[in-house]
């Protein structure tokens, strides 16, 4: 099946203000995991949007504003350095105000966590990214996103993959890549990022289980020096500020991967850098390029 289109950005008018770009809200962070939430911060600043928000574990605000200075933050209700049930209310507040929501990144899983991202992921008012630890929190039950009353987008890794359809190991993921990412919409009804070399991004079955007419895209960007902690954080952050700028989520996933591998692309091609030396902080320094190269003005 031939890739669809590559969807186009969305048009900044020239009497723009930041309330035109949206709002999205992150949450995660943990003690000692607060590099993936302010990663996924600036590569959505990075983005488009208008405003980010970062919710994370009280005590661990204090780091934020000198790491992501443009980001709004709150402190939630904790448990031991993590986020505590008790931070639902809170994080559906924000969510209320926001177009977008992107949850996991420095989450971690133990806990209340389950418990929270299951909630989370039923009640958010607007569209929602799951990655990381909330993927894991979810781990062998993707149906029970099936009631959700917003668009939900997955982005696991191989092994991600293999713990939320209860595979064995990575490897199953990987032998059939496209099968993976299509049972796992299947079972969930959301729309998948399979990360990885040509990550894949499938739509959801029809009604009636086929994927006949069902999108999928297949991306042909990135490189493996961006094997890396932290780059799929990024792609969150991408993710979640083109939701929140009102893209369709289908669109919005082709487009963040696409971006996300070319942001590693260009990095690597300048001289005096190297896959071997790439971190993720490289990708978020080379947004701006990518999107002037896909028409950002």
């Amino acid at each position: 099946m031939p890739n669809p289109s590559l969807p186009a950005l969305p048009v900044r008018p020239r009497d723009a203000h930041k309330g035109r770009f949206g709002t999205c809200v992150l949450v995660g962070g943990s003690r000692g995991m607060m590099g993936a939430i302010i990663l996924a911060g600036r590569a959505a600043l990075r983005s488009g949007v208008g405003l980010v928000s970062l919710g994370v574990p009280g005590s661990q605000m204090l780091v934020l504003p000198s790491a992501v200075a443009e980001a709004t933050s709150f402190g939630l209700a904790e448990e031991e350095g993590h986020l505590g049930k008790q931070a639902k209310e809170a994080i559906l507040e924000a969510a209320s105000k926001a177009q977008a929501v992107a949850l996991g990144p420095g989450l971690r899983h133990d806990g209340s966590i389950p418990e929270l991202v299951a909630e989370l992921a039923l009640a958010c008012p607007c569209p929602l990214v799951l990655d990381a630890d909330a993927l894991n929190a979810m781990q062998g039950n993707p149906r029970l996103l099936r009631d959700a009353a917003m668009p939900i987008v997955l982005t696991p890794h191989p092994g991600e993959a293999a713990r939320l359809l209860g595979r064995p190991s990575a490897r199953e993921v990987q032998e059939d890549r496209l099968e993976a990412a299509r049972e796992l919409a299947k079972q969930s009804s959301a729309i998948v990022v399979l990360k990885g070399s040509a990550s894949i991004v499938q739509a959801p079955p029809d009604s009636s289980g086929s994927f006949a007419k069902s999108k999928s895209y297949t991306n042909d960007t990135g490189n493996p020096g961006m094997a890396t902690a932290g780059s799929g954080d990024v792609l969150t952050g991408i993710l979640a500020a083109l939701l929140a700028q009102g893209m369709d989520a289908f669109d919005a996933a082709c487009l963040a991967v696409h971006a996300h591998g070319l942001a590693g692309d260009l990095a690597v091609a300048t001289p005096t850098r190297s896959q071997a030396g790439l971190i993720a902080g490289d990708l978020v320094d080379w947004l701006p390029e990518v999107w002037r190269q896909l028409g950002s003005v």
